[in-house]
Parts: C-alpha cells; structure tokens; sequence
C-alpha cells in the first residue's frame, strides 16, 4: 500500500441533519486499528449519550466549543483542546453554535458504519431496533 494524500473538502462526505462528516483515514489504511474523520458540527448538533466496549474516541477541537458531558463532568471543549474517551465511559456530546473537530476512532470501523447509515433508507432510519442493532454492530451503546 502507498501513502494516501487527503486534501480539504475530500474524502468519503456524510452531510447529516446535525455535521458533515469526512473520512481522512478510513480503516482499511491501517489495518483496522484506527480512523480519522474531520466533523463540522452544526448549529445545534447533539450526540446521545453512549459508550463503546471496546473503542477508544480521541476529540480534538479545530473551531468553536463543544460541550462534552460526562457521568462525573461536563467540559467546554474550545480550540486545541483534545478529549481522549476511553472503553466503557459513557459520554454525551453537545455544541449549540456549531464547530469543527477531528476524531480518531480506534481500532478502526468507524468508517464502515457511515457506509451502512448511508445505505438505509427513510423507513430504516425511523426503526428504532435496527439502528440499535446497527450501532451495536460498530461498538456503540446506548444502554
């Protein structure tokens, strides 16, 4: 495999109701151990609460604040800031006026569930039990 060149605006696009997401590093890069994605936050974006078994999140804040909650915290993160989440911390994200981040997802896979969230239909999006199955599926969990 050669070096991947990923230049600004490119890379696999989600544009969602609440970020535009860009994958930089997909998975398959390094062998599954990590991914990069750049995330424009919109107004009023809001993550749930969740954690992973086994995932790691690295959040590091390019523009704008996001307010990252926690079960014994909350934190404003502001420009420069990074925020390491490891297994088994629940944590909830939140950024009222908008704002872009990068984050590293290891190991990797993250990329592959864009791919599927991308492939459902309206009807898909609205079934409570698949999305479960689907997010659980790519280590993530909401109860």
């Amino acid at each position: 495999m050669r070096q991947q060149i990923v230049k600004p605006g490119e890379g696999p696009s989600y544009d969602w109701a609440n970020d535009h997401l860009f994958i930089k590093a997909a998975g398959e890069l390094s062998g599954g151990r990590v991914t990069l994605a750049e995330d424009t936050l919109k107004p009023g974006f809001h993550l749930p609460r969740h954690h992973h078994r086994a995932m790691t999140e690295i959040f590091y804040m390019l523009e704008g604040e996001a307010e990252f909650a926690f079960d014994d915290e909350t934190v404003v993160a502001t420009p420069r800031t990074t925020i390491s989440v490891p297994p088994n911390v629940w944590h909830e994200v939140r950024c009222a006026k908008g704002g872009k981040l990068l984050t590293i997802f290891t190991p990797g896979g993250f990329d592959r569930y864009m791919v599927e969230l991308a492939g459902l239909r309206a009807e898909q999006f609205a079934n409570p039990e698949l999305m479960r199955r689907l997010a659980e599926r790519y280590d993530i969990w909401n109860r």
